[in-house]
């Protein structure tokens, strides 16, 4: 459900300024800023060795035939309408890659796809009008009122891309919900009855990838055909990682209910709850810089840090106590230069400003980094 314009999620984010090592700490207006290098990479391997790498994957299973409801974009003539399942993330993490699985109309070729689109939502009452409208029974555990703009992905963007594959030609489906979504007191409708259709699994890959911080959401895909409706399956409730504490059902809206979301089993069928099918994989980014665990060089860096690409800091990069590689510095001097170098780079990059980098390397100069005790 639109609420802005589409915005782009860039690798390098908006973090305040700051520095935990004593010889940058600044007297201006400028926290000091973390810093990267390129020529120092080489030296951070070690650092790289440590890295706690790993990968991210969730899936609720195969359908269980048991709902079917409508995931489709607007047109000239059709409401929105949307479905959404939760998944929750225990860290920071990268989505590559999502699949789900529904229904295409009996003998329609993939090629009637013309369009996917993904959306994540918080739950409720993040981002969201509260006290609620009083038009559904509850909002309570359902998807926020917009998406999480950031978090949009969009085949006509440019920003997914998607593949699908016929898993059968015939699958029957017991129950569904297409157009009987109403506010209450008359949500309650028993769905729409038997469906049966072609089971179809759609790939994306997003590009760039999906960041979110640890936290509870709602996944969202929508599809649009040139001919007919997409019916999202549903499945059994989580499965790879096992069952997790808080899994909550499907809600489902269209353009006249929104914001607000009714629950599929619970409130519109009296079945259920459900959960859809769906899975996602991606790689985890436990210290938050913005880089995936496993291209991260320096982990563990303090959140609120700059970082470069490789995810190192200024302090990973050229600590006080002495060269990332190991070792002490020579001296003051030898120190003071790394920190320039770093600032250089870092400027070159865009990542910082001539004045920001000033301020970094006069906090350095100013600093007891690499003095010999006398």
């Amino acid at each position: 459900m639109k609420a802005s314009p589409f915005s782009t999620h860039h690798q390098f984010n908006s973090r305040t300024l700051t520095s935990t090592t004593p010889g940058l700490i600044g007297t201006t207006g400028f926290n000091a800023v973390a810093l990267g290098l390129a020529s120092a990479v080489s030296a951070l391997i070690l650092l790289a060795s440590q890295t706690a790498a790993g990968s991210f994957s969730f899936s609720t299973g195969d359908p269980d035939g048991k709902i079917a409801t409508l995931s489709r974009p607007a047109s000239a003539d059709k409401l929105q309408t949307e479905t959404a399942d939760d998944f929750i993330l225990s860290q920071g993490t990268f989505i590559n890659q999502a699949t789900f699985t529904g229904l295409l109309p009996s003998g329609a070729s993939l090629d009637t796809i013309t369009d996917v689109e993904v959306e994540v939502y918080h739950v409720f009452p993040a981002d969201s009008a509260n006290p609620p409208s009083g038009n559904v029974p509850t909002r309570a555990n359902s998807p926020g009122d917009v998406e999480i703009d950031e978090a949009t992905r969009d085949g006509i963007e440019g920003t997914l891309s998607f593949s699908a594959s016929i898993l059968n030609s015939s699958f029957p489906v017991l129950n569904s919900v297409v157009t009987g979504i109403n506010r209450s007191p008359g949500q309650f409708t028993g769905g729409e009855g038997p469906v049966t259709g072609e089971e179809v699994l759609i790939a994306v890959t997003f590009d760039p990838p999906i960041f979110l911080p640890a936290d509870h959401y709602f996944f969202r895909p929508e599809v649009q055909l040139s001919s007919g409706d997409f019916l999202w399956l549903s499945a059994p409730k989580p499965t790879t990682p096992p069952l997790f504490t808080g899994d909550l059902q499907s809600w489902m809206r269209n353009d006249d209910l929104a914001p607000d979301w009714l629950r599929i089993g619970t409130d519109i069928t009296h079945q259920g709850p459900f959960n859809a099918a769906f899975s996602r994989s991606g790689e985890l980014d436990a210290d938050l810089d913005g880089v995936p665990d496993a291209a991260d060089l320096c982990p563990n860096t303090p959140e609120d840090t700059v970082v470069n690409a490789d995810g190192c800091s200024i302090d990973q990069l050229a600590p006080c106590a002495g060269p990332a590689s190991g070792g002490t510095w020579k001296n003051h001097g030898e120190y003071v230069s790394a920190v320039a170098r770093a600032a250089d780079s870092f400027v070159a990059q865009g990542l910082i400003s001539d004045a920001e980098r000033n301020v970094i390397v006069s906090s350095a100069a100013g600093s007891n980094c690499g003095a010999k005790v006398k």
